[in-house]
Order: structure tokens, then sequence, then C-alpha cells
């Protein structure tokens, strides 16, 4: 649990701040695996921080998102480079996202901040589908 959370740090996931008033943070959980050798034997463990603020059935119903095929992908860059076209490629700034601090580690100095995410946190279930549908809404309002 210590190494994922000096992951955390190391790779400046997160800020401890303030809850904002709008905002709801999400939970998280700790899931462990035993990482195993060649012979089954375990050589390790290992703990995780995914979000957990999804719950089938109630915070989501489908999880599904497009993904374009490798195949796809080469006809594209093909008949670009035979037609000329100029490609280019984009990086989306995605909204702010708090989570509560990890149970057994809360601050004992800011027991009452919330982590403000700067990179993802795996485990958000829906966070393709809903990303797919704000770039396809995007994209009608351009008229594409």
């Amino acid at each position: 649990m210590h190494e994922e959370l000096e992951n955390f740090e190391r790779n400046y996931v997160r800020d401890l701040v303030e809850p904002p008033p709008n905002r709801h943070p999400i939970g998280t959980k700790w899931v462990f695996k035993n990482k195993r050798g060649e012979g089954g034997m375990v050589v390790r463990n290992k703990a995780r921080l995914p979000g957990v603020s999804s719950k089938e059935g109630i915070d989501y119903e489908e999880t599904f998102a497009p993904v374009a095929r490798l195949e796809a992908i080469r006809i594209l860059l093909a008949f670009a480079a035979s037609k000329g076209f100029k490609l280019q490629q984009m990086d989306v700034k995605s909204e702010e996202v708090y989570v509560r601090q990890p149970p057994g580690f809360e601050s004992a100095r800011f027991s009452d901040r919330v982590y403000k995410l700067r990179k993802a946190l795996y485990g958000l279930k829906q966070a393709p589908r809903a990303w797919y549908a704000r770039l396809k809404s995007f994209c009608s309002s351009l008229g594409l």
C-alpha cells in the first residue's frame, strides 16, 4: 500500500485540497492481488487504489465506448498519405475529479481535505463512455 501511495507522489497524481462545495469526491478502496511466478508460487503482493464511485445499475447503465480497430487506423493513414491530407492529433483536458483520502491513510493534520487528481485514476467504469458522449456532442455541434 505504501508503494502505491509513493508512486502517486512520485508521479504527481494528486494534490490535497479543500473540498469544493459543489463537487462530491468519489471513494476509493484497496484492491489486493498476488503476483505469481512460473511455478505458481506467490512472488509479490500488490495493492492498488482504484476509484470506486460507480456501482453498476446505480451510477451507470453502460460502459461500452467505441474503439478504432488497428486496420481502420491504417486505412485512414494510407488514405491521408495518398491524398496528401494533413492529420492532427489532439489532447483533451478532462474535468476535475476529487477523491476521498484512502482508508487507513488519512492525513492526521488535514483529515477533512480531499485529493484533486492531476492524472486519471483507474477503475472508473463509465469514464470511456462519458468521454465518447462528450466528443460526439461536440462533433455534432460542428455539423460533423
